[in-house]
């Protein structure tokens, strides 16, 4: 059965769960981090799946959706790198910081799978 949702994708479903899960995490964080990391690692964990929803949106064309999911890839590193801040700041422990990461890299592999191979995801020009 044909995917006919970006909801549908198992790299869609990681990557909104992988947002929910640190805003939970993050309503942890001291207040002084509002506007600095908590703001900034729930907007690009947020963006992931977004961009991914925009992505499928610009389906027929491969430059278009190449773009956005590139988009996706940068915004997945960038939470990467929060989650680091995260840890080394004492904010989320070892194990929370190991199972958000392994989210985050299935992400990541998935993502690149879909850079590597875009032409299987793309609309055909009579769709």
């Amino acid at each position: 059965m044909a995917v006919r949702s970006a909801k549908e994708l198992r790299v869609y479903q990681l990557a909104y769960d992988l947002a929910m899960e640190i805003f939970e995490a993050s309503k942890g964080f001291p207040v002084e981090e509002r506007f600095a990391l908590t703001s900034q690692i729930r907007r690009s964990s947020r963006s992931v799946s977004m961009n991914l929803r925009e992505a499928w949106s610009k389906r027929r064309y491969e430059a278009h959706f190449v773009s956005k999911l590139t988009d996706c890839d940068g915004e997945n590193g960038e939470t990467e790198t929060s989650l680091d801040f995260a840890l080394d700041c004492g904010y989320i422990s070892a194990d929370q910081h190991s199972d958000l990461i392994a989210t985050n890299h299935e992400i990541g592999r998935l993502l690149g799978s879909m850079l590597n191979n875009p032409k299987q995801w793309l609309l055909s020009p009579a769709t």
